[in-house]
């Protein structure tokens, strides 16, 4: 085991340092396989010191989710200028999603496939930060429907579902990028443009795809 450092550094500075280090293991070795130790060793301090500062094993995952999804939706938010037409907002949330997912591979891991499958109060956090973000592209479809004068001819439940897929279809698509070499944050990005705007420009042009009768 490498020597611990003990170098004095403000609290709120080695609390982060030992959060970064558990999103490095937990993201690569996941919930179940990370060990107290290894952050400890990683991190570069003791494993009394880890315990003294998030208490537990299940506390210190839990602030890991918490602070990448804060980081991930503020990263979302900030990319969009709201001044810009709908589907630019759009383009440059993509853009700001892909761009976070590739540059923290391991928070998205931890976010997107370890906090989901550990149950709850995991799952219920990661819940919260899907909901904010599904809320904000909500917000985005209506603002395109209000540039395209469609808003009233489209239901309230309509546009939340088309902003589930829409963030289904990223989550998916990251997890995508971050494995398949040479896919840039920009190339998923507009994949995802692709796939979905030509879609909702028709929708928001009056011409959305109808189901065929169904056969007698």
């Amino acid at each position: 085991m490498g020597a611990v450092r003990t170098k004095r550094m403000p609290r709120a500075v080695r609390e982060q340092q030992m959060l970064d280090a558990a999103v490095r293991t937990f993201g690569q070795r996941g919930y179940m396989a990370a060990s107290m130790d290894e952050i400890a060793e990683l991190a570069g301090v003791s494993k009394p010191l880890v315990y003294l500062y998030l208490n537990s094993k299940e506390d210190l995952f839990t602030a890991c989710i918490r602070r990448e999804a804060a980081a991930l939706t503020e990263a979302v938010r900030t990319g969009v200028r709201r001044e810009l037409p709908a589907d630019r907002q759009l383009w440059e949330g993509l853009g700001a999603f892909f761009a976070h997912t590739a540059r923290n591979p391991d928070g998205w891991s931890v976010l997107h496939l370890q906090a989901r499958t550990h149950g709850e109060p995991f799952a219920g956090e990661v819940a919260a930060m899907r909901a904010e973000i599904v809320a904000f592209v909500t917000q985005l479809i209506l603002a395109a429907a209000r540039e395209a004068h469609r808003d009233p001819d489209l239901p309230e439940g309509e546009v939340a579902g088309l902003a589930e897929a829409l963030v289904g279809a990223a989550e998916s698509l990251a997890d995508w990028a971050n494995v398949t070499p040479g896919v840039t944050a920009r190339q998923a990005a507009a994949t995802l443009m692709n796939f979905a705007w030509s879609g909702l420009g028709n929708l928001m042009a009056g011409r959305p795809w109808t189901a065929p009768e169904a056969a007698h």
